[in-house]
């Protein structure tokens, strides 16, 4: 889902025949991050609530942590904390697909034949 989208939205902000500019890269990058933790999250929540939850609460693991999660807190359970999620993820993903792209031009230039 991560490169997928983000190689996706690259695509789609390059002018045909151009280059992709800075702003196309960190946008891509930061809804990259963004689409990533929408799929993402809902099994994260289930495996922080196994990882934190007193040893022997749920015995058939994940999958008793998902039932009870739903019977007990509904289905928006599984994105509780999604907001503060969103806030961090376009920019830490933005500036990690920047910085791979900066890397990627560096060394294109520095060995171009590799």
């Amino acid at each position: 889902m991560y490169f997928m989208t983000y190689e996706y939205l690259k695509y789609e902000f390059t002018p045909e025949g151009g280059k992709l500019s800075l702003l196309a890269t960190i946008t891509a990058g930061g809804f990259a991050g963004i689409a990533n933790w929408l799929v993402g999250m809902p099994p994260d929540i289930l495996k922080s609530r196994l990882q934190t939850a007193p040893e022997g609460t749920y015995k058939s693991g994940i999958r008793e942590v998902f039932v009870k999660l739903m019977k007990n807190e509904g289905p928006t359970a599984l994105y509780k904390g999604v907001v503060p999620v969103m806030l961090r993820a376009f920019p830490a993903n933005a500036a990690c697909f920047m910085g791979f792209e900066i890397c990627m031009k560096f060394l294109n230039w520095l060995a171009p034949d590799l």
